[in-house]
């Protein structure tokens, strides 16, 4: 599993005409879900991305989670994270799971970091959607469940 990190002072994401999620200052994750991964991987990769200190605190120092400072998470499916692009030109998505595997663990993530009690908005899952991000900083970090 993999995901991609950006915090935001705000975000948003729309599908067709209507937006279907919002938050404030805080943090956007973009989910790509593998063949391989399972609810462990899920749940190791919400715990870091709640956890991970990447907020400043009053020296300027990345000392605070979102869980500390009781930030907002957006979290988008997003199966691209899993391209393989070694060959050719074309990114081949082999590693990615499929669909209805990818749901529920996309699914079981999002639970989990509501389960911490924050403000949790969502993409719709396999739907064309447009992602409005105010990068903060820009901080960005890429973490991976395989990586632990």
């Amino acid at each position: 599993m993999k995901a991609l990190v950006q915090c935001v002072t705000n975000a948003s994401v729309t599908v067709g005409n209507k937006t279907v999620g919002e938050i404030g200052q805080g943090l956007v994750v973009f989910l790509g879900v593998a063949r391989n991964d399972s609810q462990e991987d899920a749940r190791y990769l919400a715990d870091k991305v709640v956890n991970l200190r990447i907020f400043s605190d009053e020296a300027g120092r990345f000392s605070l989670s979102a869980l500390e400072k009781r930030r907002e998470i957006l979290v988008v499916s997003q199966f691209t994270l899993l391209a393989d692009t070694r060959k050719g030109r074309r990114p081949s998505f082999t590693e990615a799971a499929p669909p209805d595997k990818a749901r529920e663990l996309y699914e079981f993530f999002v639970d989990r970091v509501r389960s911490f009690e924050l403000k949790v908005e969502t993409g719709v899952f396999q739907e064309y959607m447009l992602v409005d991000i105010h990068n903060d900083g820009p901080v960005t970090l890429s973490l991976e469940s395989k990586n632990k």
